[in-house]
């Protein structure tokens, strides 16, 4: 097998390699001054089983063409097949038609990866799991929120804090499965109350939710809001105030992928989050770490999954 990497999140792709004990195989690169980019093959692939990991994150456009490039020179070059590895998918929001006249993206994107010749897909929770059905070739879905709950169960434990005076609580009606996913590892039982928060979101203003009402009781205990992505903080920072305002003594955050756009760093940060758990299925710029984020590697679930296929 011979793992290749996109230029979204070159750093997972060598933790990956190190774990799997290989060397990235080579290729090149190149984008253009009118904003085209061209993908060369640096290795002999004839007959080899070939694994392209790239998020299509931000800007998902150019990395989202750098993946379709990689297929289409890995197949030129009479690879046995190619796999690939999108720890975070971009578009998967666009999932339906909110209002007449609007593209169902993911659709385009799916038909995409088929046409271009992918054998295989796998990608971290993504937005909504339904939308696995809409592939016709092999795909599957890994969620990071069991590696996340260990790390929270982790954190809380060395503080001394008790279980059972945490309630965990869902930002929004679709991400309740998320949060039961998330509190039977953390928690080590299907046994526990989730707190559920209503919201309306504006499908007219990009990045624009409100949070209408809680349903649950997170008084007198610490909140923790889990969902697979944020994007500007939009949702998560009034759930926050929310919480707080119906009595949680503090309010912690644990998303699998931080979209994050200009602002969203320093909207966190100074909101009344405690601290915000993350994954690295996309690469942080300098300017979007900040001091309340603690983030774990996917790469170790990434290498193991490789292994099965080699």
């Amino acid at each position: 097998m011979k793992l290749f990497t996109g230029s979204a999140n070159r750093k997972l792709a060598e933790e990956v390699a190190h774990l799997m004990g290989v060397n990235l195989a080579a290729a090149e690169i190149i984008r253009f001054g009118n904003s085209e980019v061209k993908v060369t093959v640096q290795e002999t692939v004839q007959n080899e089983t070939c694994v392209v990991l790239q998020s299509t994150s931000n800007p998902t456009d150019t990395h989202l063409m750098e993946l379709a490039l990689f297929c289409d020179a890995l197949r030129r070059e009479e690879a046995k097949k190619v796999i690939g590895v999108i720890p975070y998918f971009g578009y998967a929001k666009q999932n339906i038609q909110h209002r007449l006249g609007e593209c169902v993206s993911i659709n385009v994107v799916i038909r995409l990866l088929e046409s271009i010749g992918f054998a295989k897909i796998y990608t971290f929770d993504i937005h909504d799991e339904g939308s696995g059905g809409i592939f016709s070739i092999p795909f599957k879905n890994i969620s990071a929120l069991p590696l996340l709950a260990t790390q929270l169960n982790k954190y809380f434990v060395a503080k001394k804090i008790p279980l059972e005076s945490i309630a965990l609580v869902s930002p929004d009606q679709g991400a309740v499965e998320k949060v039961r996913r998330f509190g039977t590892v953390f928690y080590g039982t299907e046994n526990f109350s989730e707190c559920v928060i209503e919201k309306k979101r504006d499908q007219n203003i990009p990045h624009r939710a409100k949070p209408l009402d809680l349903y649950g009781n997170v008084n007198g205990k610490i909140a923790v809001i889990i969902d697979d992505m944020v994007v500007s903080g939009s949702t998560v920072i009034p759930a926050v105030s929310l919480c707080l305002e119906r009595g949680a003594r503090s309010v912690y955050s644990v998303v699998v992928h931080h979209d994050f756009i200009d602002g969203s760093s320093k909207r966190l940060q100074d909101s009344k989050l405690e601290r915000f758990f993350t994954t690295n299925t996309i690469a942080l710029t300098a300017n979007q770490i900040f001091p309340k984020l603690e983030e774990t590697s996917v790469a170790a679930i990434i290498a193991n999954e490789l292994k099965s296929v080699v």
